[in-house]
């Protein structure tokens, strides 16, 4: 395969986003229609669906030698190789969508041997882009800013938990091992240090693992830790956080460079001590996750 301009795939995946956008601005979602994949709490609808076979289509026509792997395509046992591959969630946060909540984007990746080489990330309701490309930088632009470099500001030092706000969600899994470690590990980071706590400055539960990367790349979030969501929620977002010089490690502890498709994520911005605080919380998950093993 030729080299693959990479600056015309990332501004080719832009146009994209932008017309799958429309598609989702203009839908009306509601609670009462929404399919459930598992449980009520894994949602998914008509838009999804048609914005995914849209984005598929598009990007097949124009890049027909490229795999794609989607959230509504994907079977159980598909693999991610190390062939080229678009990497697509055409709504993360449906949640969010079919509850009219406005956390919500498109989430473009692409990856080659399986690393993450381009992420596009757009929020219709919000209008704002989030974009990088692996060794050219991750960057913002939206109602205040215009192609602005990640992070927006000079980042402090990151410090210990207890000066971080953290983005973590519940899942759709609401039962055994990993939900029973991710409830721990809640409690544990919000208590007191006189019991045992790190006192963190506060939780946040967003829900698009998509964006919350986005919110570390910024800065605006100083750690966000996750386990369940798949490639297609993190892959575009991986881009724009480690180009923005942030790192993405396992949920798990001990394990520093995780696939994109390991399932598990610990997430942490730009700032010196970004190990030591990775390690400070490890060592408030009480267990392995078991998700993605």
């Amino acid at each position: 395969m030729a080299d693959i301009n990479l600056q015309e795939v990332h501004d080719f995946l832009i146009e994209v986003a932008k017309k799958a956008g429309e598609m989702i601005t203009s839908a009306r979602p509601n609670t009462s229609i929404s399919g459930s994949k598992k449980n009520s709490a894994d949602l998914v609808t008509e838009t999804d669906q048609a914005v995914e076979k849209m984005v598929s289509t598009t990007l097949r026509e124009k890049y027909p030698d490229f795999q794609f792997m989607g959230e509504e395509t994907y079977k159980p046992g598909d693999k991610l190789t190390s062939a080229p591959t678009f990497i697509v969630d055409p709504i993360d946060g449906t949640t969010n969508f079919v509850h009219s909540y406005p956390y919500v984007c498109i989430s473009l990746g692409f990856a080659i041997d399986l690393i993450p080489q381009i992420g596009i990330v757009y929020n219709p309701f919000t209008r704002t882009l989030y974009s990088g490309i692996k060794g050219k930088g991750s960057y913002l632009t939206d109602t205040w800013h215009d192609h602005a470099q990640l992070p927006l500001r000079e980042p402090e030092p990151l410090g210990s938990l207890d000066k971080a706000l953290i983005a973590v969600e519940w899942g759709s899994d609401r039962s055994g091992n990993d939900y029973d470690i991710k409830v721990k590990t809640f409690r544990s980071l919000c208590a007191s240090k006189d019991d045992g706590g790190a006192m963190v400055h506060s939780l946040r539960s967003l829900g698009s693992a998509a964006l919350n990367l986005c919110s570390v790349a910024t800065g605006s979030l100083d750690i966000y830790w996750e386990a369940g969501c798949w490639a297609w929620d993190v892959c575009a977002g991986w881009v724009i956080l480690t180009e923005a010089g942030g790192d993405i490690v396992d949920a798990n502890p001990g394990n520093w460079k995780p696939r994109v498709d390991e399932r598990r994520y610990l997430a942490v911005r730009k700032g010196s001590g970004q190990k030591e605080l990775i390690e400070e919380f490890w060592s408030h998950v009480p267990g392995k996750l078991e998700v993605g093993l």
